[in-house]
C-alpha cells in the first residue's frame, strides 16, 4: 500500500487534533487501579492505546469506549489472578507499563509484541522490579522481551534504577509504587531520557490523588498505602500529533491554526513550537489552539533529547531550510519503532537532501527536497513526517501508510484539511 500526497498551492488551514497519546495510556492503566469508575474524556483510542486496554481487560477490569470518551470500572488494585499472555504489538509504552503492572497480579503473565519490539530493551526495568520483590526475566536471558513476570504482589523497598535508555522503565515503577506493601525509593543513576515524559506520569499520578516526593528527578519517595481515586478526567490534546501540522505551516511558508492543544501543557513536545521561532516562524498562541506561521527558514544547533519523538518532524522541515541543522544527543532514538537516525538519513538522502548520520546526532543541509517513494519502516513517525514534506513539493509517495493508526488513525483525513 502506498499513498502520494498532493502538495499545497496555499496552506491555510485550521485541523483538531485527538488527546494526547501520552496521557490516555497513564489514564487508563491509573484508572484501571482506582476503585470505582472513572470517565476518560478526549481520549485517545488507536492501536498502541487498544494494546493497553487489551491487557487491562484480561487483568479483569471493564473498559467501554463511547465515542471519544471512555469509562474504567477501575479494580482497587485487585487484578485478577491467573496465568495471561499479552501481545503488546507495537506499543513500547504498553510493554513497559504493562510489565510493571503484572508485578501487582498474582500469576505468570508473558509479554511479546512485534519482531521490532523483541529488539527493545527492557533489562533496567526487569532488575528494578526484581528489587522490589517480583521475580521478572526475559524469555531468551538477553534483556529484551518476550518477558515473564511471576508475581505475587509488590514488596517495595529500595530500587535503582539508569535512566538513560528509557524513562518508561522509571515512570512504569513510580505508577505501580503505591500499590508495594511497604514505601518505595527509587534513584536514577546516570542522565535521564525524556525528562517531560516522566513529568506527563506524575501528572497523571497527581490528579488521581497519589503525591510522590521528588528530589531533581534524582531519587523519588512513594508512601505506600497511597490508593488512586476514581475520577472524571479530561485528556488534552496531543503536542506530538500537532508537530506536523505546525511542521506544515512551516514548510509550505503558510498558516496553520491546532485546535484542542493546551499552550501551557507540561507536554515536552510543545517545544517544538520554540525551535520553530528559532528557525523563523511565527506563534500565536490562543486558550486552547496555536496557529503557526511559516517564514523563511534558516537551520539551527540543538540539543532533542527532551523531544526525541520530534527529531523526524524536525528534520524533514530542516530540509526546507537555509544552510545547516545540527541535531545532536538522540542516541537512544536507535531503539525506537526504527533506528530513526538510519532511517531519517537515508529517507531524505532519497529526496536529494545531504544528510551526515552521527553515532548519536544528524546533520541536515537544508535544499531543495524533490519527490521520492518514501520508506517507513513501520514506523508511524517516519510517515507522518515525511506526508509533510509532500506538503511542500510533488511526488511524495508513502509506502506502508496505515503505520499512522499507532498513534493517530484520522491522520490522513486531517491532512486532508489543509487542502
Amino acid at each position: 500500500m502506498m499513498i502520494e500526497v498532493r502538495p499545497l498551492n496555499q496552506c491555510d488551514g485550521v485541523v483538531t487534533i485527538p488527546g494526547s497519546k501520552s496521557y490516555t495510556h497513564r489514564a487508563l492503566i491509573l484508572s484501571s487501579l482506582a476503585d470505582g469508575e472513572s470517565i476518560l474524556i478526549h481520549a485517545l483510542r488507536c492501536e498502541d492505546t487498544e494494546r493497553t486496554a487489551q491487557a487491562l481487560l484480561k487483568f479483569g477490569v471493564e473498559i467501554f469506549w463511547e465515542s471519544d470518551d471512555v469509562r474504567v470500572l477501575g479494580t482497587g488494585g485487585m487484578y485478577k489472578g491467573g496465568d495471561e499472555k499479552i501481545d503488546v504489538g507495537n506499543s513500547g509504552t504498553s510493554m513497559r507499563f504493562l510489565t510493571a503492572l503484572a508485578g501487582l497480579k498474582k500469576g505468570i503473565t508473558l509479554l511479546d509484541g512485534s519482531e521490532r519490539m523483541r529488539k527493545r530493551p527492557i533489562g533496567e526495568l526487569l532488575s528494578g522490579l526484581g528489587e522490589l520483590g517480583v521475580r521478572a526475566y526475559s524469555q531468551k536471558g538477553n534483556d529484551y522481551p518476550p518477558v515473564i513476570v511471576e508475581s505475587q504482589g509488590l514488596k517495595g523497598g529500595t530500587v535503582k534504577i539508569k535512566g538513560e535508555e528509557s524513562s518508561q522503565f522509571l515512570s512504569g515503577l513510580l505508577i505501580v509504587a503505591p500499590y508495594a506493601q511497604r514505601d518505595v525509593s527509587i534513584e536514577v543513576t546516570g542522565s535521564l531520557a525524556s525528562e517531560p515524559y516522566v513529568d506527563i506520569t506524575l501528572d497523571a499520578m497527581s490528579a488521581f490523588g497519589v503525591g510522590i516526593r521528588n528530589q531533581g528527578y534524582r531519587s523519588f519517595f512513594i508512601k505506600a498505602g497511597q490508593r488512586y481515586l476514581p475520577q472524571k478526567y479530561r485528556i488534552e490534546g496531543d503536542a506530538s500529533n500537532a508537530s506536523y501540522f505546525f511542521s506544515a505551516a512551516a514548510v509550505c511558508r503558510g498558516r496553520v491554526k491546532v485546535k484542542n492543544l493546551n499552550p501551557a501543557t507540561i507536554q515536552g513536545d510543545i517545544g517544538f513550537l520554540d525551535i520553530l521561532e528559532r528557525m523563523g516562524c511565527g506563534v500565536i498562541r490562543g486558550s486552547d489552539w496555536i496557529e503557526v506561521r511559516g517564514g523563511e527558514l534558516h537551520g539551527i544547533e540543538i540539543d532533542m533529547n527532551e523531544m526525541p519523538d520530534l527529531v523526524p518532524t524536525l528534520a524533514v522541515t530542516a530540509a526546507f531550510a537555509r544552510g545547516r541543522t545540527v541535531i545532536q544527543n538522540i542516541g537512544h532514538l536507535r531503539f525506537k519503532e526504527s533506528d530513526r537516525i538510519h532511517a531519517l538519513a537515508a529517507e531524505l538522502g532519497k529526496m536529494g537532501i545531504r544528510v551526515n548520520e552521527g553515532e548519536d546526532g544528524l546533520e541536515v543541509e537544508g535544499g531543495k527536497p524533490q519527490g521520492a517513494e518514501i520508506e517507513t519502516y513501520d514506523d508511524h513517525r517516519m510517515a507522518m513526517s515525511f506526508a509533510i514534506a509532500g506538503l511542500g513539493v510533488p511526488g511524495v509517495k508513502i509506502k506502508g501508510e496505515r503505520c499512522v493508526d499507532k498513534s493517530f488513525p484520522e491522520f490522513w483525513e486531517t491532512l486532508q484539511k489543509l487542502h
